[in-house]
């Protein structure tokens, strides 16, 4: 990529009066409050454990916190929206005392729960279903920014029954139909997530991630997880508790390829990432 083209868009996306600056790439921290994630389900059983845990992010240089409470690991057990919200929202409330300048993230598909999360104090909703009617409606009665991930089914079905082949088009496609209905609704600041794992082949997650400056088409900030996932296991023969080196790979070549936000679990790894790529990038020949 020209060094011309890297960090040097202005786009600004206002959260709730917060104003995140995304003309340099910026690290989302992972807050799970889901007893089954695949990495680190269950690690946070207190409400003084996820303060630890956000204030520790926030000093590492994490610009969002993205804050869950239903996982999304293939095959994850399916809970009511009661149950998600009774795990969210007690959590929500303190961190946001806690830290009053912080941008958090909801990652919820439910349009009741992102309603919710913002009404406490989330500033952007992180939906890794894509949307349908009633959560844009929401979001464009919340006036937040909204995070449209892909995803092939559900989290209880993606990885079963895979299609080979490419996938490029489709995700294309697919970010295509969901920017039009959100831009006739008024819903502008719109982050794209191609969903790194999320019913795709070992073969498709490395598609998108060749092809991914190919999304910046679409003028909108464009989100990165692959945070110790599978498709780092799979050709590593790691495991989701050793394949931080694999991520931190895998990052800097998605910040070299055009991404906004890095999804992440380390948040350490990836801003010395995005220090040292930028040094690189302002070097004079």
């Amino acid at each position: 990529m020209a060094k011309d083209t890297v960090f040097t868009k202005k786009k600004t996306l206002n959260c709730r009066g917060k104003l995140l600056d995304l003309s340099t790439p910026v690290v989302m921290g992972i807050l799970n409050l889901t007893p089954d994630s695949f990495y680190d389900g269950g690690e946070l059983n207190a409400i003084d454990e996820a303060i630890n845990k956000c204030s520790k992010m926030l000093e590492e240089g994490a610009a969002i916190i993205d804050v869950g409470a239903y996982s999304s690991r293939p095959g994850a057990e399916d809970i009511s929206e009661e149950e998600e919200l009774k795990r969210l929202l007690p959590y929500l409330i303190e961190l946001v005392k806690t830290f009053p300048d912080a941008v958090f993230s909801a990652d919820t598909f439910r349009a009741n729960v992102a309603k919710a999360a913002i009404e406490k104090g989330a500033s952007i909703i992180n939906d890794i279903s894509g949307g349908n009617d009633e959560m844009f409606q929401t979001v464009r009665k919340l006036g937040v920014p909204y995070i449209v991930m892909h995803i092939k089914g559900t989290p209880q079905t993606m990885q079963q029954n895979l299609q080979e082949g490419k996938i490029l088009n489709d995700v294309m496609y697919y970010f295509s139909e969901r920017l039009n209905k959100l831009h006739r609704l008024g819903v502008n600041d719109i982050i794209l997530d191609p969903g790194f794992g999320f019913g795709k082949t070992l073969e498709q997650n490395y598609e998108l991630l060749q092809a991914f400056e190919q999304f910046r088409i679409f003028d909108k900030p464009l989100l990165a997880g692959v945070s110790r996932k599978s498709m780092i296991n799979k050709v590593l023969g790691t495991k989701p508790e050793t394949a931080l080196n694999g991520t931190t790979v895998l990052n800097t070549l998605l910040i070299e390829k055009g991404a906004d936000i890095l999804r992440v679990h380390d948040v350490k790894e990836a801003v010395d990432s995005m220090k040292l790529f930028k040094q690189l990038n302002s070097a004079q020949l």
